[in-house]
């Protein structure tokens, strides 16, 4: 048994994930012609709803949207809220149903007001994406003007690279924070002992799913360990540390009750797909130069023979 340590309680992530849009007709056509500074919309053949950006369909009544427009640069501000990044506003534009979510820039919120008039202002280089149309600004003297029926259309734009990016906090809590920070500042793994049935718990946690009493005593256990369960990964996915193929294995570390999830590593392709793994495998862990408090401190389990 050993004292516990200071916890290391948050640390920072970042989800990060590419991926590609298919724009379709008449979102390409809105963001093809953004370039030209010209506004596509397009009018409901069923209810005459006309919106921004052009959609195929209605999202009113469903029809048919086949009739494309251009939509003057000037419109009405009939809300707005303010975000870290700026402030953003609902504008209805002149001869619309539907008003467009979009940023109003050079103004403060102590500037605006709903009902003030506004007009569109562009990017000095379009790239062929929403911002092409950076903003709002403030317009009062600009007159309400009309749709005029869209002709000469740019081609579609048929998709756009997009990448998606959340940072976050993650809230360890005691027991990972505990056991995160043996890894990273001491090379210790960490589990904890239920007082009723002495099992020791990897990864830690404060209740025992057993005999659903709280967890006890701190106990530090070995790198090496016996596989219980693996698999072969062949596929690659956005967000894979290593190329495959490699190794995913279910790992009971010695005197632990529970597994720990990690990849067995040091082989080559055709070793990790001929069984070299396997239930009762011995592995122990190769750590690696990195410090960041995490299993990935772990490069990965290396196979051993059972006398070593």
């Amino acid at each position: 048994m050993t004292t516990t340590p200071e916890t290391m309680d948050f640390k920072n992530f970042q989800i990060a994930m590419p991926y590609t849009l298919t724009a379709g007709h008449a979102v390409g056509s809105f963001l093809a012609e953004l370039a030209h500074q010209r506004i596509i919309g397009a009018r409901c053949a069923k209810c005459d709803t006309v919106r921004v950006p052009a959609q195929d369909f209605c999202g009113d009544c469903g029809g048919e949207s086949n009739e494309f427009v251009v939509v003057p640069p000037t419109g009405t501000l009939t809300a707005w809220t303010v975000t870290d990044q700026g402030i953003i506003g609902l504008i209805a534009l002149d001869g619309t149903s539907v008003p467009l979510l979009h940023q109003v820039i050079t103004a403060t919120p102590s500037d605006l007001q709903v009902g003030m008039r506004v007009k569109a202002t562009w990017a000095a280089e379009p790239v062929g994406a929403m911002m092409d149309l950076a903003g709002f600004v403030s317009a009062p003297d600009a007159p309400v003007a009309q749709v005029e029926p869209a002709v000469d259309l740019s081609s579609p734009i048929e998709q756009l690279d997009y990448r998606m990016e959340l940072d976050y906090e993650h809230a360890y809590g005691h027991f990972y924070g505990t056991l995160f920070d043996g890894i990273k500042n001491s090379r210790r793994i960490r589990g904890v002992r239920c007082p009723s049935c002495r099992n020791v718990l990897l990864p830690p946690r404060p209740m025992c799913e057993a005999c659903y009493v709280p967890t006890g005593d701190w106990i530090d256990l070995p790198d090496t360990g016996i596989v219980q369960a693996c698999s072969v990964v062949h596929i690659e996915f956005v967000g894979q540390r290593i190329p495959p193929p490699y190794v995913y294995a279910e790992i009971v570390l010695e005197g632990s009750s529970t597994r720990l999830i990690h990849t067995v590593g040091g082989l080559s392709a055709e070793e990790a797909r001929s069984g070299a793994v396997r239930p009762g495998t011995r592995v122990k862990a190769v750590w690696s130069d990195r410090r960041t408090g995490g299993l990935s401190d772990i490069d990965y389990f290396e196979v051993v023979a059972d006398h070593e």
